[in-house]
């Protein structure tokens, strides 16, 4: 929100709640402009849909490359250290 005031305290107090006002009112009408905007609305319902598809896509491929089990996690361990690293 842009407000100003200046001068006496009620003339300032009113030209903060007048621009102000106005300044939400700017604000309300260049966002709903974009919003009644069917061809809009369709495009960025493609963007989040292949968003998604994505993420859903990613998610997979890292739930395959990291779902190991114990045994295959040691050898990725020795495999990036080398037995000779163990802790054990």
């Amino acid at each position: 929100m842009i407000a100003f005031g200046f001068g006496p305290p009620w003339v300032s107090l009113l030209m903060l709640v007048a621009t102000g006002l106005i300044s939400f009112l700017l604000f309300r009408v260049t966002s709903r402009a974009g919003a009644r905007n069917p061809a809009s609305r369709r495009r960025t319902r493609a963007q989040l849909r292949a968003y998604y598809y994505e993420q859903r896509r990613r998610a997979r491929e890292f739930a395959r490359e990291f779902d190991l089990s114990d045994e295959e996690i040691e050898r990725r361990i020795d495999a990036e250290l080398g037995p000779e690293d163990r802790d054990e």
